[in-house]
């Protein structure tokens, strides 16, 4: 049996901020990551563009229509348990109807979501065990960028 090539794939997180600047967490179930606090998103599909992605993503998930505005940030996610590597592509986006509330759409994946704040994020990776509790995207991405609510509430763009 022939080995089979690793391969790093791109992986696509919607960040929804909401009025009061909470954002779209879901608490995965069934795969990669099962039971930690995910944003919604997937997979890039080929020829598909990754604000594409996350719109399609958050509509097959949450029902929200939403836009995507800005690319936020990358994360280099290496799953070693998993054997699975991800560039992941944080994209900024924005209901498009701000009365509309997120669904279970994929109940085999996704458990409920919740509007959660970014302080309550950093206070969940700081306990013993937050690493365990938070999607690796999520992880990497407050490791690594200490000022993302600013950097969301401010519109910058790695574009």
């Amino acid at each position: 049996m022939a080995a089979q090539k690793r391969a790093v794939r791109v992986g696509v997180a919607a960040i929804i901020p909401d009025a009061q600047g909470r954002v779209l967490t879901g608490r995965r179930k069934g795969s990669t990551g099962s039971g930690r606090w995910a944003f919604p998103g997937g997979h890039q599909e080929f020829g598909e563009s990754y604000f594409q992605c996350a719109e399609r993503e958050v509509l097959e998930e949450t029902g929200l229509d939403v836009r995507a505005l800005t690319t936020v940030a990358l994360t280099n996610d290496v799953f070693q348990d998993e054997g699975l590597h991800y560039v992941t592509i944080h994209v900024k986006c924005k209901k498009l109807n701000p009365d509309q509330e997120p669904k279970v759409l994929e109940p085999n994946k996704c458990e409920g979501w919740q509007w959660t704040t970014w302080a309550e994020l950093r206070e969940i990776l700081g306990k013993p065990d937050g690493h365990n509790q938070l999607f690796l995207p999520i992880v990497n991405l407050l490791l690594e960028n200490s000022d993302i609510e600013r950097t969301i509430d401010s519109g910058q763009s790695l574009q």
